[in-house]
């Protein structure tokens, strides 16, 4: 909550960096979301982060220098950068999504809804996800309040076509680096965990909850070819969900706090680290592909 960025080695947990600056340290305001430059990119070793006072800041890890500051007139609430490193783009209270140049950091586009009332061509309120297609690099979709799923591609400033349903007050949209398929967590009690087809928009399935517990989902993601993990309020609880099976087979609960974001690092050996985040604790977790 005090605008501050701590890294850390996943394999052991040992603090290694800490990020701020003037500007950080006087405004004393959330980190809202937090985004590496993908690895091999050409832009190096950068993090992506927003701020709940409309900025966005990009930091160069190693030498924890803060690079650029971009001011933007909203809370900033989600960023992404796209799998080339080339582009990113940030979301807020705005209802709108900006693209960004990462080498020169201007903004080449914003995406928002048209004049008219009558066409759903945009975001009606504030957007809480924005990820851009793996195998493209220049479609990207978002999500939030309004109960729709956007897409866009970088030359249009209104959205192509759009999902309605999920409710995303999260990190809780994810393309699938794979097959292309999208999840989205709601936070609503029923049909809270849901998987789209990205090119029709069609849903594929729902992934119910398991008997007698439920999670307002805040934060869900892909992990590995076969799983899922959700996490959220209400039970205060991170899963593992076998996407065949749709079972639960892994559970992480009993939090003193809902989970509002979670994360995942996989390493050479296939085994996977995940990031849970309640009150203010990271527990992280280990899960071995078999």
């Amino acid at each position: 909550m005090t605008g501050h960025i701590k890294l850390y080695k996943p394999c052991t947990g040992a603090f290694v960096y800490q990020l701020r600056d003037t500007e950080t340290l006087n405004t004393n305001l959330p980190v809202t979301s937090l985004n590496f430059c993908p690895p091999g990119a050409a832009s190096g070793d950068l993090l992506l982060a927003t701020y709940a006072s409309g900025k966005v800041k990009l930091w160069h890890v190693s030498t924890q220098k803060c690079l650029h500051t971009i001011v933007e007139n909203q809370q900033t609430l989600a960023a992404a950068f796209n799998a080339s490193g080339t582009r990113f783009a940030s979301a807020g209270s705005a209802a709108s999504i900006r693209l960004y140049d990462t080498a020169s950091r201007l903004c080449l586009q914003t995406f928002a809804s048209s004049p008219s009332p009558t066409v759903m061509d945009g975001h009606r309120s504030r957007v809480f996800a924005v990820k851009f297609n793996p195998h493209n690099l220049t479609e990207l979709v978002s999500g939030g309040w309004d109960d729709t799923v956007q897409f866009w591609t970088e030359n249009h400033p209104h959205s192509l076509r759009r999902i309605f349903g999920p409710h995303l007050c999260g990190d809780s949209l994810q393309i699938h680096p794979v097959t292309n398929e999208i999840l989205t967590g709601s936070w609503r009690r029923e049909n809270s965990l849901e998987i789209w087809d990205y090119q029709s928009g069609e849903k594929i399935q729902d992934i119910p909850e398991d008997d007698g517990t439920y999670s307002l989902t805040y934060s869900c993601r892909w992990l590995g070819p076969d799983h899922l993990i959700a996490a959220g309020t209400s039970s205060n609880m991170c899963r593992l969900v076998h996407r065949g099976t749709m079972m639960t087979v892994g559970w992480f609960g009993n939090l003193p706090r809902g989970v509002y974001s979670t994360d995942v690092s996989t390493d050479r050996s296939e085994k996977s680290i995940i990031a849970v985040c309640s009150e203010n604790y990271v527990y992280l977790l280990e899960h071995q592909h078999v």
